[in-house]
């Protein structure tokens, strides 16, 4: 029996995964994002642990006999963020999340100090990473800075309270800025060039290596009969990826979570950060992935619902499953600011050719229609490296959504896929990379793809109707 626990920005999921990789109980825990200033976002490392610790409570009041088995726990979690800890190993503030934006001056310093970062790291620096928020607290916090004596991505930190040990996975370090991604070891001229030195830093394995054993005590809690051991685990999308099997080149997914991207492996790093797509390590050895990411994908329609006073199943009903036209209506899904391509964190939302006539379906529709774009924008951006995408899978809250997925199709004027199991995601493929740690299985036995329950297909007049829309909806993003 496996745990696999995913620390997510509005959530905790855990799943209970056994032998036969079926999901036999899942639990979550909702989390609430601080906004101390608009355009930043921070959360306590404190609610993170109260809310892993509730889900595994829960798991053994109805459970109990399944948790006492488990054998290994995963770990997946939001990437980017970094949480500073004292000699004391507490946090000496709050976690900056991946969608804070307050340190895009950082980025031009850091990347001053270090001219070799975009060839090291793969990446472009932008806010969102962990290094441009370290620059930031030592500009505006410097007793802060001065006092960290160990820095750990979220995931790390709640291994760190399960294990006692400081230990931390090559695709989730991939998004510090700190790592050289080729060599899956950390930069010292990349810590460097942010004040910070390997002794602040974790140690670093694969996702799918041993990394600790559960607490005595906390195996005591929950029942198990004997200290599970804990996986490297890996950060959100490189868990998604492990948990549908994207494993082998060009094995392309799409995200519609809280935030979106289009994902592929590949065997070698393929970098394009002038045009801000990410290079991480993949979870699994000797591979690597490829994304152009978008801040706001499935948060958008839940924005558009709270707007408008309905459920997101109220505004999707009345639309049906396919789109006879696109909207009439334009929506850039810039809630939070822009990645890929833009790399700008003042970028905002935008609703374009309101009339008299607009209704809510024209609204809702062009929301999903903002999406679609701006997840080819990113597609754009893999293929400009020479990548090529021919098909994708849909995973996250958004795939449920049959006409979200007809208006992907058509947009990207490719086949796109359902996947059982679609959003079991990283919560799941964390599970999948504590069975590997455990038995030390081939990665692909255990890796495999679920099944594909339906398949989208473009149409010939839809599609082209987008791809004329598409430049003008282009056209609309200006930078503040």
């Amino acid at each position: 029996m496996y745990l696999g626990i995913d620390l997510g920005t509005s959530a905790v999921k855990t799943v209970l995964v056994d032998d036969a990789q079926r999901v036999v109980a899942s639990r979550s825990h909702a989390l609430t994002i601080d906004v101390p200033q608009p355009g930043w976002a921070e959360q306590d490392p404190a609610a993170w642990i109260a809310a892993v610790f509730a889900t595994l409570d829960a798991l053994k009041i109805d459970h109990a006999g399944a948790l006492a088995a488990v054998d290994g726990i995963g770990l997946s979690g939001q990437m980017h963020g970094p949480v500073l800890l004292g000699a004391d190993m507490t946090p000496l503030r709050p976690c900056i999340l991946w969608n804070d934006g307050r340190s895009a001056a950082e980025c031009a310093v850091l990347e001053q100090r270090w001219p070799a970062l975009r060839r090291i790291t793969g990446n472009k620096a932008m806010p969102g990473f962990a290094a441009p928020k370290l620059v930031w607290i030592n500009e505006h916090e410097p007793e802060i800075f001065a006092a960290t004596r160990l820095v750990l991505l979220p995931k790390a930190y709640v291994r760190l309270v399960l294990s006692g040990e400081a230990i931390e996975d090559v695709s989730d370090a991939s998004g510090s800025l700190w790592l050289d991604v080729a060599r899956r070891d950390w930069s010292d001229d990349g810590l460097a060039a942010t004040g910070l030195s390997r002794v602040q830093m974790p140690r670093l394995v694969e996702g799918c290596a041993p990394a600790g054993r559960l607490r005595n005590d906390l195996a005591e809690r929950w029942g198990m009969t004997r200290r599970p051991l804990i996986a490297g685990g890996a950060g959100d999308n490189p868990a998604g990826a492990v948990g549908i099997g994207a494993i082998q080149p060009g094995a392309t997914f799409i995200t519609l979570g809280t935030s979106g991207a289009v994902i592929t492996p590949t065997e070698a790093v393929t970098a394009n950060p002038g045009r801000v797509v990410h290079t991480f390590c993949h979870a699994i050895p000797a591979m690597w992935l490829q994304a152009g990411a978008m801040l706001s994908a499935a948060s958008c329609l839940a924005w558009i619902a709270r707007l408008l006073g309905a459920s997101e199943a109220e505004l999707l009903a009345p639309l049906g499953a396919r789109p006879a036209a696109p909207s009439q209506v334009s929506f850039l899904p810039y809630l939070a600011g822009e990645r890929t391509p833009h790399d700008d964190p003042n970028a905002r939302g935008l609703l374009d050719g309101l009339s008299h006539a607009t209704d809510r379906n024209a609204v809702v529709q062009a929301v999903l229609e903002g999406v679609a774009f701006a997840l080819a924008d990113c597609r754009d951006a893999l293929t400009d490296t020479g990548l090529v995408i021919s098909a994708a899978d849909a995973i996250g809250g958004g795939s449920r959504s049959d006409l979200w997925l007809a208006i992907l199709a058509n947009v990207l004027n490719i086949p796109i896929h359902r996947l059982a199991e679609g959003e079991t995601g990283a919560a799941f493929g964390a599970a999948r990379l504590a069975r590997l740690a455990v038995t030390g299985e081939a990665v692909a036995s255990v890796c495999t793809a679920p099944a594909r329950t339906a398949t989208f297909l473009p149409d010939a007049a839809l599609a082209a109707a987008y791809a004329e829309r598409q430049p003008r909806w282009r056209q609309l993003y200006r930078p503040r």
